[in-house]
């Protein structure tokens, strides 16, 4: 305790300095700490300097105010420095950044996102900026600060909303359409084929604004009556959709409050708003959207996928019991079949899908998918102990059963060193713990050769297990390299 007030003695002593500095470094100095502290992702020097050199209000970038980074650390006082090794820069300590966050009035200025977020705007509205390229690769040598204003402008906005920094996002958003920073913001968003986005593309203020879930911006927007409210983008997403995949539970409610709102509309690909708020696990956007009469869990997307089978192979339990009391819908699962579906909750380990699924008539847990694999081949695969053991409680599974290549799951799991779940299995009446595939590869055979010494001695404590079984080569375990020295050890055998 006393280590700690002596820190925040010395950090309120060095920024008091900081301070008492004459001109402009103590502005300088303080606007630094402002933006390590509290940028979202560690800056590099280069945009920490030009986020430095802005002037607010100002139509024009000028080069001439960006600082050097050796000014700007020896303004900090010793309370900031470089990471050779990233280029990035940093507070001294850990506690710095406690420290700064506690007390934002340290900065003598408004909310430090607020100006943080008319920073990054001046800088987006700035002429250089407004006239590079929207290529794909443009040209930001001489604008290295673009990027993270591209990313977090909206973020920062959110945060600190006010007065100015709406009327500065308005003048961007309402030439959103072909400006630069579109790409940059959509280049880091997940799972997003940007393969058809060119310099024509389509990618509107709305779009952006509901991409961030900034209100505000969407209703000042709207109400300016210059944009449509289920305009769709290069993509074929909607405002909707974007709110909803990025969770967005205020914006998705505005939005369909709006009248003329169509929250069935599919993107491209066939993905509504409802498919997105399930893939990314948004549930209370999803409970919003279900409470829609237009919304359709049985919709297929183009790889005739429903949001109900996406939330199943997601191991959404919870939302499964919502789709299938929330509405009034086909029980079947309009993809590739159910029991593919549950393989996959079988083999992700998604135990409360699998125990969910076991409760439909359909549902056959020992049923073979085209390739001859079980549930309980793929979740002994991948090693989920769990779902293993709830597999084997059925009847109707056969612990044995081969697939095409006639490996069985204990194949499987010891091919992949689980130990447990090897285990799991030899406990079960039925299994043939030397059973040979059509290559004449045991499970021995697997784990020898993969080098799971664990599995090997498992097996080798089975009785039935034979170390000198030829495979359709002629190899045994005895001469699979990693296996030698340990059944050599154990059965006395000599090296032929």
């Amino acid at each position: 305790m006393t280590e700690e007030l002596d820190l925040r003695n010395a950090y309120g002593s060095t920024i008091k300095r900081i301070k008492a500095q004459d001109g402009d470094k103590w502005e300088l100095g303080m606007a630094a700490l402002m933006w390590i502290g509290y940028a979202e992702r560690p800056l590099r020097v280069d945009e920490l300097c030009h986020a430095l050199a802005v002037e607010l209000g100002s139509p024009d970038f000028n080069v001439e105010n960006v600082p050097s980074i050796s000014t700007v650390v020896s303004y900090c006082q010793g309370l900031i420095v470089v990471d050779e090794g990233t280029s990035t820069v940093r507070l001294v300590n850990v506690t710095l950044q406690e420290y700064l966050s506690s007390d934002p009035e340290i900065f003598l200025v408004r909310e430090p996102h607020s100006v943080m977020a008319e920073i990054c705007l001046t800088y987006l509205n700035s002429k250089q900026v407004k006239h590079l390229s929207t290529a794909p690769s443009p040209d930001t040598h001489d604008t290295p600060f673009l990027e993270y204003c591209s990313v977090y402008w909206g973020v920062h906005a959110k945060r600190g909303p006010s007065t100015r920094v709406t009327s500065l996002a308005l003048e961007l958003l309402q030439g959103y359409d072909g400006h630069v920073s579109a790409r940059l913001l959509l280049k880091q968003a997940k799972n997003l084929d940007l393969s058809s986005f060119g310099p024509n593309s389509r990618f509107s203020g709305l779009h952006c604004a509901s991409f961030f879930g900034i209100v505000e911006l969407v209703a000042a927007l709207t109400e300016m009556g210059c944009c449509d409210i289920n305009g769709r983008d290069f993509g074929g997403h909607t405002p909707l959709s974007w709110a909803a995949r990025n969770g967005h539970e205020d914006m998705v409610k505005f939005l369909l409050e709006q009248k003329g709102v169509k929250p069935e509309i599919s993107n491209n690909h066939g993905l509504t708003p409802l498919s997105y708020a399930i893939q990314y696990g948004h549930e209370r956007v999803e409970k919003i959207l279900l409470g829609r009469e237009e919304a359709n869990p049985g919709k297929l997307d183009y790889c005739e996928k429903t949001p109900r089978s996406c939330a199943i192979q997601n191991g959404r339990e919870g939302l499964v019991g919502v789709l299938r009391c929330g509405k009034e819908v086909n029980k079947d699962i309009h993809d590739d079949g159910i029991q593919r579906i549950f393989s996959h909750a079988a083999r992700h380990g998604h135990e409360g899908v699998v125990k969910n699924l076991l409760g439909r008539e359909e549902v056959n847990p020992d049923k073979p998918d085209n390739v001859g694999r079980t549930p309980l081949s793929y979740a002994a695969q991948n090693g989920r102990e769990r779902v293993v053991k709830i597999l084997l409680g059925r009847e109707e599974v056969n612990p044995d059963k081969t697939d095409f290549y006639g490996r069985t799951p204990l194949s499987y799991a010891a091919l992949n060193g689980h130990e447990g779940v090897v285990d799991i299995l030899l406990e079960r009446e039925g299994i043939n713990p030397d059973k040979s595939d059509h290559r004449g590869e045991t499970p021995l055979s697997y784990a020898a050769l993969y080098g799971h010494k664990g599995v090997v001695d498992i097996l080798l404590g089975r009785e039935g297990v034979n170390p000198e079984k030829p495979d359709n080569m002629g190899q045994t375990p005895l001469m699979l390299t990693f296996a030698q020295e340990r059944v050599i050890a154990r059965y006395g055998l000599t090296k032929q």
